[in-house]
């Protein structure tokens, strides 16, 4: 099962309600989010790690989108079932996906475009080529900075390298990988493959909200032409925001989620 944390209401009748983190990410990366979410909703909330992610075993291949939300599907047998299914990034599609396995009230798809993406070098996103890098860097460390070092060293920001050293976790040799990076890259590999455009634009018992980063680089304009010819779901723009959503403006998407959120009866 996959390993995971539950923030309790003190609400008897709280919703439940699923995060699942993007790639190369963990259900910690939203702790600090979901205990703002509290603030303005009753809901107890389950921050897991993905399979081949932080403390998550990486489980039997195929490692694919599809086998992440069916994996939210045992964990429902254990903590529940989800009233609500909230995405980021990679975990937008395994949210979507979940529909197949799950019937929450709402499900919430935070910058992740629902189709098919360009794998090619050129149109490839930062975490992609962070995967890249990853891969030419030699383990284990002798300590946190040293991978810092390498990856602004490779081009990559700051922040991209200070969010890499939470990946770390330390051994006797030094420190290694949390994720399972072979696993990860078959899990990126099928993102960019999977279609789920059926799910957007058609009506779905569950209710579908899209958020889109308003500077985000996912969005092709032929993707937000196809958005708005679609009725089924509701689509909202974050603005002042790029990709990481819970960071660049997480008022902004507090906001969005305080207008639009499911309401416990």
């Amino acid at each position: 099962m996959l390993h995971h944390s539950v923030l309790k209401s003190d609400v008897e009748d709280a919703l439940n309600v699923f995060i699942c983190h993007g790639i190369l990410g963990s259900g910690q990366n939203w702790r600090g989010f979901a205990r703002k979410l509290q603030e303005i909703r009753s809901l107890n909330i389950v921050l897991m790690d993905l399979r081949c992610h932080g403390r998550s075993p990486a489980k039997i291949p195929p490692h694919t989108v599809d086998a992440c939300s069916r994996d939210l599907f045992k964990l429902s047998g254990a903590v529940g079932a989800p009233d609500i299914v909230i995405g980021h990034s990679f975990g937008g599609k395994v949210a979507l996906a979940s529909l197949r396995y799950l019937n929450p009230q709402q499900v919430w798809v935070l910058d992740s475009p629902p189709g098919p993406l360009s794998d090619k070098p050129e149109d490839r996103h930062e975490v992609s080529r962070v995967i890249s890098a990853l891969n030419s860097i030699p383990l284990p460390l002798k300590k946190r900075q040293d991978l810092k070092d390498l990856l602004v060293s490779f081009g990559f920001s700051e922040m991209i390298g200070n969010w890499m050293t939470t990946n770390l976790k330390r051994t006797e040799d030094g420190f290694v990988w949390k994720f399972d990076l072979m696993g990860v890259e078959r899990l990126i590999k099928d993102y960019f493959k999977q279609d789920l455009w059926s799910l957007i634009e058609t009506k779905q018992e569950s209710e579908i909200h899209l958020v889109r980063a308003q500077n985000s680089d996912r969005w092709s304009q032929s993707i937000l032409e196809r958005l708005k010819k679609q009725s089924a779901t509701k689509i909202h723009t974050l603005p002042n925001s790029g990709h990481w959503v819970h960071v660049d403006n997480p008022n902004g998407l507090l906001d969005i989620f305080d207008r639009f959120l499911v309401r416990s009866v």
